[in-house]
């Protein structure tokens, strides 16, 4: 059929993290993660609509849009030698201040592309003003013989989708 359009594969994906303006200090590298991850969920956003009763009108209500509120993303992926991750969330932690100004060099843009089946980039979401909130390391368990996979959670202040150009 022409023109029939496939859903997208959820594994098919690349994450891209970079902190722009991280003081000289931190030694992270440029970009700080970048596709090294195997799962990534908390892509969403909510509008809590304002209900209106209009005065004689009893079998109506008017809905208004309200505001606009954001998911948290986790990310996880295998543990590896890399403490990049660690050192961003330790500095974050460390200067907790919004108005300190190597608070908001901190900061970290978040890139997400979605694959098609051909591995081409077809969508990308844009996360800005991401912020490290959790950093858990896998249960380390000598019986499970598996892989440690640690997690990474970001609070972010917006996002943006928008197809790839050629994708």
């Amino acid at each position: 059929m022409a023109g029939q359009e496939y859903p997208f594969s959820a594994f098919n994906f690349l994450v891209s993290l970079t902190v722009r303006d991280a003081p000289a200090g931190l030694d992270l590298a440029d970009p700080l993660c970048d596709a090294a991850f195997s799962e990534c969920d908390g892509l969403e956003m909510t509008m809590e609509p304002k209900t209106v009763k209009e005065g004689g009108n009893n079998t109506q209500v008017i809905h208004l849009a309200g505001p606009v509120t954001y998911g948290n993303l986790t990310l996880k992926r295998g543990m590896t030698s890399s403490l990049d991750l660690w050192k961003w969330f330790n500095a974050a932690a460390g200067n907790w201040r919004v108005d300190h100004p190597v608070q908001r060099g901190l900061l970290a843009g978040a890139e997400i592309i979605l694959r098609d089946a051909a591995r081409t980039p077809v969508l990308r979401y844009a996360l800005y003003d991401c912020l490290p909130i959790k950093l858990k390391a896998g249960p380390l368990n000598a019986k499970d013989g598996v892989i440690a996979v640690e997690e990474l959670q970001l609070a972010y202040s917006y996002f943006t989708i928008e197809p790839v150009p050629g994708g």
